[in-house]
């Protein structure tokens, strides 16, 4: 992909590794996981955010639907190291690389949305805490409504490889602006009425509001890569690009993750929608650029 570099600010931050008191350790084991996401598990209807990983293990321990985070818990550390500046930079490949595609996602909607208003990227190692509980690197990348702020742990970057067959720098670009994606629907009201429609509803129409949630996501993520060019007017996307973002779609649909869990799609479970649903809606954003074209609530999906 043709990304400038990003010179990052106070809206990326390295928050280090085990902040907020989790305990020692990393994240990614299956025991840890779970017991350290039971929070979250409890207050589905509270937030939301993609929790690739996390679905797969759901779908194989409890039966059911990925829940979403929950809209309490603790606040980004303090202590938090602010990248930016000349002292400290998005100082690792993939970490840069991440810095890029968010840096290209705020051109992308500063420019079609009026008083936009940036997310923060916050880097964290196996675990530490968001403004929506546990961020753990088993849950793979998420967004947290609660302080705006998208969290990635870039060793999810091997894992969409090696585990869902997705390399290539297009496949990740595509996770980070997916959640970015959720920022968008935050800013402009869609998440909170949502979360409101989802108090309501039952367990599976909540996830079926989640599934709409982000499948938008998906096509929001196509609109960036539509639009997005370079300081030299180079689009972003080249030869090859296309087919990386389709294959890291197809790889984390929900029917996908269940199979691979040994486990029966059962579609009512769905928080993310179909291998299928997933690519359409990210071509759809890519062929069109348009995010009035993202309109996932209306119609059939």
């Amino acid at each position: 992909m043709r990304l400038d570099d990003y010179d990052p600010g106070d809206d990326i931050r390295d928050l280090g590794r085990g902040g907020g008191g989790f305990g020692g350790g990393g994240g990614g084991g299956m025991g840890g996981l779970l017991i350290g996401l039971l929070p979250m598990l409890l207050g589905r209807k509270m937030g939301c955010g993609t929790l690739l990983l996390l679905g797969a293990l759901a779908f194989l321990f409890f039966g059911g639907g990925m829940n979403m985070l929950s809209g309490g818990g603790g606040t980004v550390d303090p202590q938090a190291d602010s990248r930016g500046g000349a002292n400290v930079a998005c100082d690792t490949q993939a970490e840069k690389f991440a810095c890029n595609v968010f840096g290209s996602t705020h051109q992308v909607w500063g420019d079609l949305i009026s008083n936009y208003q940036r997310p923060t990227l916050n880097f964290f190692t196996d675990q530490n805490r968001s403004g929506c509980g546990a961020a753990q690197a088993a849950m793979g990348p998420f967004y947290c409504p609660a302080d705006q702020g998208v969290y990635l742990d870039t060793a999810f970057f091997n894992e969409l490889a090696q585990r869902f067959g997705a390399a290539g720098d297009a496949a990740q670009a595509y996770v980070v602006a997916h959640e970015v994606g959720h920022h968008i629907q935050t800013i402009t009201g869609t998440s909170e009425k949502v979360r409101a429609a989802q108090q309501r509803a039952s367990q599976a129409e909540g996830n079926a509001y989640q599934v709409k949630m982000e499948l938008q996501a998906d096509c929001y993520a196509g609109v960036w890569a539509n639009r997005a060019s370079n300081s030299a007017g180079q689009p972003v996307m080249e030869a090859g690009d296309l087919e990386e973002a389709m294959t890291a779609a197809n790889a984390i649909g929900d029917d996908t993750l269940m199979r691979s869990a040994g486990q029966r799609p059962v579609p009512e479970s769905f928080t993310h929608g179909t291998s299928e649903q997933r690519m359409t809606w990210l071509r759809r954003g890519l062929q069109t650029g348009d995010p009035r074209q993202c309109d996932t609530f209306s119609g059939a999906i």
